[in-house]
C-alpha cells in the first residue's frame, strides 16, 4: 500500500536541498537518508533520500541525483510515497495510517449512525474526517481525542461526540460579545425604569 508521507517545498540554498512539509508521524523512519520513495508526478522519482536535517523547524532532504537549485526547484510540490505493509501500524496505539480510517461506520456516542469516513484531510494544525451521510452530504469532523474519542478498528466505527451544531446547523450554539453587551443593556434599561 501506497501512502503520502510528504510533499517537496522551496529549493534550500544551491546545492539541491529542499523544504519538506512533511506528513507522516513518523519521519524518522519514512524519510530518512537511504529511503526510495514513489513520487506524484511519477515522472519526479523515483527519489533516494541522500542526507536530511531539519533546520528552523523544518525538514530539509538532499536527493541523489539533484545536485543544484533549479534541480531542486523542478520538484517542488511533488508528493513523496512510501510503500508500507497494510499490516503495519504505528508504534502508538492512539494514531492510525488514512487506510486504516477511510470507510469505517461513523456513529455517536448514543448509537446514532452519522455516516462513514470517505477521507482524511491533512491540515497544517490538525486533521479532519470527511465523512459522508447518508443522504449523500459531508461532514468534516474535526479528528481530535475531545470530538473521536474511539476508533475500534476491529468494530470498523469510529465513535464521535460532536459538539452542538457539528452535525446539524440548527443545534449550534451562538455565541457573541454582541450578545452579552445588548443583554447587558436591557438589564441597566429595566432598573434605570424602575
Amino acid at each position: 500500500m501506497q501512502l503520502v508521507v510528504g510533499r517537496i517545498g522551496r529549493a534550500h540554498g544551491i546545492k539541491g536541498e529542499v523544504s519538506v512539509e512533511v506528513r507522516t508521524d513518523e519521519p524518522e523512519l519514512r524519510l530518512a537518508p537511504g529511503a526510495v520513495l514513489a513520487t506524484d508526478p511519477a515522472s519526479a522519482g523515483p527519489l533516494t533520500i541522500a542526507t536530511g536535517r531539519v533546520h528552523s523547524g523544518r525538514l530539509m532532504l538532499r536527493f541523489e541525483g539533484v545536485a543544484d537549485r533549479n534541480a531542486a526547484e523542478a520538484l517542488r510540490n511533488t508528493l513523496l510515497i512510501a510503500e508500507v505493509d497494510p499490516e503495519q501500524t504505528p508504534e502508538d496505539p492512539e494514531e492510525f495510517y488514512d487506510h486504516q480510517l477511510i470507510d469505517l461506520d461513523v456513529v455517536t456516542v448514543d448509537g446514532r449512525a452519522v455516516g462513514r469516513i470517505t477521507e482524511i484531510s491533512h491540515l497544517p494544525y490538525q486533521d479532519l474526517l470527511v465523512v459522508e451521510r447518508p443522504d449523500g452530504s459531508e461532514v468534516l469532523v474535526p479528528f481530535v481525542g475531545e470530538i473521536v474519542p474511539e476508533i475500534d478498528l476491529e468494530e470498523q466505527r469510529a465513535v464521535i461526540d460532536p459538539p452542538p451544531g457539528l452535525l446539524d446547523e440548527a443545534d449550534a450554539e451562538v455565541a457573541s460579545a454582541r450578545d452579552a453587551d445588548d443583554a447587558d443593556g436591557e438589564e441597566a434599561d429595566a432598573a434605570g425604569g424602575a
